[in-house]
């Protein structure tokens, strides 16, 4: 369950407001780890070409602690305790560099397969947690249709996986997959098996007898319980594959990633995958490079995602990934070493695509007053549509109805 220590009661609201949806959810693979949700949505059952891996940081991480504009001066002006010095970045140009608890992923940043984008967000300011969040993954303004933005990038892609319609356990269907295309629900990858198919049945006698109970019937209900069979049996590559969750960082990102790379290296067809990680709403004790909640998360965050493809082996060249946030932080720092809700934030991408090594964005500069803000000069659409556009080659207008993204060059094939 995501953490409530020193945060906005709205956003705790919102956690405790989303499992209980979750616990309701229509669809999607759904795994509850602590603080971090995974939903997967097997769009084929045939070996996918490229798989996305969402990983939304619940709660708005404060960007600018991330990736430091240390080249602008009112940064440090603004934040004369949390700061991180310049000295100490990783990945440093002569405007930005990453919070030093990020080094993990300086292997991917030399490589090429690491970069950011900042300066991003919403086209107009919502410091609301629960309807920034609706806004960032429903990705359709003005619309009344219930369709997220992943679960449109589903329905641009060919197959009819097995997996689909299937639903199994709780946990929180994020907004952008929900909607008309079959996603997925399972209470996590290792529990993903039939009531009595287990070590007691040791000739498969329990599940023989729900194929006799349910295989002829025409009801609607013995239809779902045979898409419930034919999930299972398509899910049992990944639940196969090896548990490498020791490689990872303690805590719920890291046990969630794992879970994530046993269904990639499974190979089961799974195209989009979400990850939610709460905790990152820190009106209190952000902290600097010796403590605090910053130092903490950064460096799970890194850790993690550096495991993650570590873990993917010969599957991590189909695999990009992309880090983002409902908004960011206040450029000043609170009286309790903290950050309030603010507006513009930082995206990070990795691996198969990402045209690495460097950041991207317009800058804007910065401002210091109390209610400054990290303006937006990048609309983060604008991003997500050159994933989806080079990665899975769908249509941009079907994805994001009524946007016509900017150029960022943040992917390769533009």
């Amino acid at each position: 369950m995501t953490s409530t220590t020193s945060c906005c009661p709205e956003y705790a609201a919102l956690s405790r407001r989303g499992l209980l949806q979750g616990a309701a959810a229509l669809a999607g693979t759904t795994t509850v780890l602590g603080s971090a949700v995974v939903t997967a949505s097997p769009a084929t059952a045939a070996s996918a070409g490229s798989v996305l891996v969402v990983l939304s940081l619940r709660g708005a991480a404060d960007g600018l602690s991330l990736v430091v504009p240390h080249g602008d001066p009112v940064y440090y002006q603004a934040r004369p305790r949390l700061a991180v010095a310049a000295d100490r970045l990783v990945n440093k140009d002569g405007m930005f560099g990453m919070h030093p608890q990020l080094a993990p992923l300086e292997p991917l940043w030399r490589s090429g397969r690491l970069a950011a984008v900042h300066a991003t967000g919403l086209p107009v300011p919502n410091r609301s947690h629960f309807a920034a969040m609706e806004e960032l993954e429903d990705a359709d303004a003005g619309s009344a249709e219930r369709q997220g933005w992943l679960n449109r990038l589903v329905g641009t892609t060919a197959g009819d996986s097995p997996l689909q319609g299937f639903t199994m356990g709780g946990g929180v269907l994020p907004t952008s997959m929900y909607g008309d295309a079959p996603v997925m629900a399972a209470a996590s990858l290792s529990q993903t098996r039939l009531p009595g198919d287990d070590q007691w049945d040791t000739i498969g006698g329990r599940v023989r007898s729900l194929h006799t109970l349910w295989d002829a019937d025409a009801s609607v209900l013995a239809g779902s319980m045979r898409s419930t069979f034919r999930a299972v049996e398509a899910l049992a590559p990944a639940s196969a594959t090896t548990d490498n969750r020791g490689r990872y960082p303690a805590g719920d990102l890291g046990a969630a990633l794992s879970q994530v790379a046993r269904v990639v290296r499974g190979d089961v067809g799974v195209e989009v995958i979400t990850v939610d990680q709460g905790d990152w709403d820190m009106h209190t004790d952000v902290g600097n490079l010796e403590w605090g909640r910053m130092r903490t998360n950064a460096g799970r965050l890194a850790g993690s995602i550096a495991a993650f493809f570590d873990d993917l082996g010969d599957q991590a060249s189909k695999v990009t990934l992309v880090a983002l946030s409902e908004f960011g932080r206040r450029v000043q720092e609170n009286a309790n070493w903290g950050l309030d809700h603010g507006y513009g934030n930082v995206m990070l991408l990795a691996g198969a695509g990402v045209k690495g090594g460097r950041y991207y964005g317009t800058w804007p500069g910065l401002t210091n007053d109390l209610d400054s803000d990290l303006l937006v000069t990048t609309d983060y659409r604008s991003v997500l549509s050159e994933v989806v556009t080079t990665r899975f080659r769908a249509s941009t207008a079907t994805v994001f109805p009524g946007f016509a993204p900017e150029q960022v060059g943040v992917m390769t094939s533009l």
